[in-house]
């Protein structure tokens, strides 16, 4: 099934009549549990014809158990529900869209790619793959066009950001969270609200501060806000600050890892005690450090 560029979304072009049970009876109908109505049949990883079913979240789901259910990848869920941008918040209610097959969506990146090409990138099967989008193996595609690879899975990075894995913790031995993201009362005392774009971890000072993913040292110094800080550039639009250091031990164009201290924790700048400052940036713009970090692993 080949969509336009506007279609990327991939509208349900054939919603099957399990549908109403699916949503009805939530994930207990689906893992056999006692209900009245038959369970969804599972999904045909041999077929050629491409169909979706709606799915209701019901309070208890996971990702990993719908797939199950289903008899498709996890990837499969993932790539056909670009809301889905991170895996451990499903709500009840929302609505999911289930392929009749495992694999996932990929849009073309330039023009003249064919079915036969990008079977080849995902080392998949090349005729199954243009029977299930109903074109010729070697069909030229425009740039944009979005076509379902049966059989392929994500990159890792990209399981791991919608699992919330995507960075490792940056101190490595004991700390608590005395501040979250988002609007907070001012810690300074002047009775307003201000915005925290990051997330505070209080521990004792000089422990050592470790970079939370893999990258190179973009920037370097001291502001008023963050006393002494440290920005790492980890591609794909993300950045991570680290501030209040007592101490910075890397350098501008260094490159870090996960096992690379960086500085040590103290309290410069803004502070009122020693802790780290942490902060996660996608295309600029700071978001929830909690959505691609697992503090739950501390």
């Amino acid at each position: 099934m080949i969509m336009s560029e506007a279609d990327s979304s991939v509208k349900a072009s054939n919603i099957s009549d399990m549908e109403a049970d699916s949503e009805a009876l939530g994930l207990a109908a689906l893992m056999g549990e006692d209900h009245t109505t038959e369970a969804p049949a599972v999904s045909d990883n041999t077929s050629t014809t491409l169909t979706y079913t709606s799915y209701r979240v019901k309070k208890g789901d996971m990702i990993s158990l719908i797939a199950d259910a289903y008899n498709i990848t996890t990837d499969t869920i993932y790539s056909a529900n670009n809301t889905i941008t991170n895996s451990r918040l499903i709500q009840p209610g929302q609505y999911i869209k289930i392929p009749s097959m495992s694999g996932i969506l990929y849009t073309t990146k330039k023009e003249n790619e064919t079915p036969a090409t990008i079977a080849e990138k995902y080392s998949v099967d090349a005729e199954r793959c243009a029977l299930v989008n109903n074109t010729d193996l070697n069909a030229p595609l425009k740039m944009g066009t979005t076509v379902f690879v049966p059989g392929a899975e994500m990159d890792w990075e990209t399981k791991l950001e919608i699992n919330g894995d995507l960075f490792k913790l940056p101190l490595h031995s004991y700390f608590y969270i005395s501040s979250r993201w988002g609007w907070r009362p001012d810690p300074f005392g002047s009775g307003r609200r201000s915005y925290h774009g990051g997330i505070d971890m209080a521990c004792p000072k000089g422990t050592p501060i470790y970079s939370a993913k893999a990258g190179r040292v973009v920037s370097t110094g001291y502001s008023n806000v963050y006393g002494n800080y440290v920005i790492v550039s980890h591609g794909q639009g993300y950045k991570t600050l680290y501030g209040h250091m007592t101490r910075i031990l890397t350098s501008n164009g260094a490159f870090v890892d996960t096992s690379t201290k960086i500085g040590l924790v103290g309290s410069t700048g803004a502070s009122t005690g020693p802790h780290l400052h942490f902060t996660v940036y996608k295309n600029g713009k700071s978001i929830n450090p909690t959505n691609v970090v697992n503090f739950a692993k501390r």
